[in-house]
């Protein structure tokens, strides 16, 4: 044995983890949409959330991020803890299908040529070649994320046979014998061997693998590695635990400290298990037999689909003791109205992009409805000013605040980990409606403080300007509508919708102010309110405006070819440039110049008075 022996398996060793986690990543980020669509549908039926968690975890490759995920989406809400148990102990038999991959290693292809194509020699650079082809040709839809899974897939196997062949090197000096000779003596410590090194990896899959790799040495007994096995499960359930805490409410913490009890009462059953069958002589052929990496990975699948047995029946008992260990913790009074929301930012979800989205677009919905709701009480402050609802306004405003805050920072956290354009895509435009749906909040506070200033300096509207008022609010109260149906249902036509009313309100203001001149001119509306007059129109136009973005940046989700021009396109648009704008423009016009009429007529003596003046 030299040094180049251990550089040699030390390399092989970082492309195996590279591999596995470049392989795992792009299959999170490619299967997410329909992963999240699964793990929704779950019931209270146990098993069905086991056969899930078993499936899931294959396809990731991660039990680690599997028990996160999970861990997120009932942070979330959209799962129960109870409903989560059988996804938990599933993720634990699924994550051994990695180790049953590996075991190609023992292929014998001498007698037949086909068998070649199965031995990890052969799967690596073909895996790798068509990665690359993916990669650099762009043939498929999303052919850079699935190239990324076949490059990892072919890294991984790559690492795998520059360890066995550094392994095969360290027999010759009696290391390999050495090192594992005294696990094998010492249950305890082969049990504390495999932990550490899981909780060092954190992947029990990796570590399991490694133990694979060194079996090629022909000198790992049975004897020597079940307990590393066991140890393994320990390891990296405690580094699953700690993710699962990190920014975490009460009920996430409580799935990572479930996992940890099932894999304690996983590894007792196992040791206690082994050793008494072992005593009753039951293992007799098998305690001293050298193993291979099928042993191994039959080993493990074996210990672990038999525990999950046994213990299904404590899922119960896991809960409750779970929620004697963590206690549920006191929210301050302004994350209560809206902790669902903000806990769905589950910082696990962000190496799962389509989870993470849609926490975000749940998010913004509630921070777009929020803001409308405001604006609906600032409206109401104008007819009947109450100190009472001014202060829900206020309130309210905070925590629209602190929703657009949360929202901005964890957007940005999970802008590195995104791989596909249509997630990019995506994000781009909640960036956007982000800042607009905070904005619209600002206006409804805006509108509030000209209420109250109206009411300070005992001023007031006619009832003639408060009826021009209430046509504009009825044209903002379409265009919210519509942005609510754009953004919840990423609605074209609605999003297009949009701009012909922008035009009208902005037409709207000019008029309204022109007509509140003459009744000045007549004496028939308050000097001392013109200031608030002018700035309500503002105020309204600007509500107008941010609705618009939204439509704007929703159209540019769906074409992105616009997102260069869309200024340009959106001038066109307003010249008359567009047929179907043009008679939603025409129509929009005529039934609230209709409405702004009606309202003028209701206020003059006589027929004969002049009527508003239009643009």
């Amino acid at each position: 044995m030299d040094i180049f022996d251990v550089i040699s398996l030390l390399g092989g060793l970082a492309m195996f983890l590279y591999g596995m986690r470049l392989m795992g990543d792009s299959l999170k980020e490619n299967s997410s949409g329909a992963l999240k669509r699964a793990m929704e549908k779950v019931t209270n039926n146990p098993f069905k959330a086991f056969l899930l968690g078993i499936f899931v975890t294959a396809l990731i490759q991660s039990s680690t991020a599997m028990i996160v995920i999970t861990a997120g989406l009932v942070g979330a809400g959209i799962l129960t803890l109870r409903q989560s148990l059988g996804i938990i102990v599933g993720a634990n038999v699924g994550t051994t299908v990695t180790g049953q991959i590996i075991r190609l290693l023992d292929i014998d292809s001498s007698g037949t040529v086909w068998l070649r194509f199965f031995q990890p020699s052969t799967l690596a650079p073909i895996a790798l070649i068509i990665g690359m082809l993916l990669i650099m040709g762009q043939f498929v839809k999303n052919a850079k994320s699935i190239g990324s899974i076949a490059v990892g897939f072919g890294i991984l196997f790559s690492g795998l046979l520059n360890m066995t062949g550094a392994v095969h090197n360290l027999t010759q000096s009696g290391a390999i014998e050495h090192l594992f000779s005294g696990l094998g003596e010492n249950p305890f410590l082969g049990y504390l061997t495999g932990a550490g090194v899981a909780f060092v990896l954190q992947s029990s899959s990796v570590t399991v693998g490694i133990l694979q790799a060194f079996s090629a040495s022909g000198m790992l007994a049975f004897k020597a590695i079940y307990a590393v096995i066991v140890g393994i499960y320990l390891g990296d359930c405690v580094t699953t635990a700690i993710v699962c805490s990190i920014g975490a409410s009460a009920e996430a913490r409580r799935v990572g400290v479930v996992n940890i009890l099932f894999n304690l009462s996983e590894t007792v059953l196992v040791l206690v298990g082994v050793t008494v069958v072992h005593r009753l002589g039951l293992l007799d052929g098998l305690w001293e037999r050298t193993v291979n990496s099928g042993i191994i990975a039959n080993t493990n699948t074996i210990f672990n689909l038999s525990c999950s047995i046994c213990l299904f029946p404590m899922l119960k008992t896991y809960e409750k003791l779970s929620r004697r260990i963590v206690k549920d913790e006191p929210k301050p009074v302004r994350e209560q109205k809206y902790r669902d929301e903000l806990e769905a930012l589950n910082p696990g979800f962000v190496n799962t992009p389509a989870l993470a989205l849609q926490s975000c677009y749940h998010l913004l919905l509630t921070l777009f409805r929020a803001s409308r709701a405001n604006i609906e009480k600032a409206f109401s402050l104008l007819e009947e000013y109450d100190e009472a609802v001014n202060q829900e306004i206020l309130t309210e405003e905070e925590n629209i605040d602190h929703l657009t805050d949360c929202c901005s920072r964890y957007m940005v956290e999970l802008l590195p980990h995104l791989q596909l354009e249509q997630h990019v895509g995506i994000l781009n435009q909640y960036f956007k409606v982000n800042a607009e749906f905070e904005r619209l909040g600002d206006h409804a506070v805006g509108i509030a403080e000209i209420a109250g200033g109206m009411m300070q300096s005992g001023t007031h509207f006619s009832q003639a300007a408060v009826k021009e008022l209430h046509v504009v609010e009825d044209v903002l109260r379409e265009i919210l509508t519509l942005t609510e149906n754009t953004f919840s249902g990423r609605d074209e036509q609605s999003a297009r919708s949009i701009e012909p009313l922008v035009q009208i309100v902005n037409e709207l203001s000019t008029v309204l102010r022109r007509n509140h001149l003459r009744r000045m001119s007549l004496g028939q509306c308050n000097m001392y309110a013109d200031s608030s007059f002018s700035n309500l129109g503002v105020e309204y136009r600007r509500i107008a405006a941010v609705c618009s973005n939204v439509g704007v940046a929703t159209v540019v989700r769906l074409h992105p070819e616009l997102a260069d021009h869309e200024h340009l396109y959106f001038e066109s648009l307003h010249n008359g440039g567009d047929a179907e704008f043009n008679e939603a423009y025409e129509a929009a016009h005529a039934r609230y110049f209709q409405q702004l009429e009606t309202s003028a007529c209701s206020e003059r003596p006589d027929s004969s008075a002049p009527a508003p003046t239009q643009v």
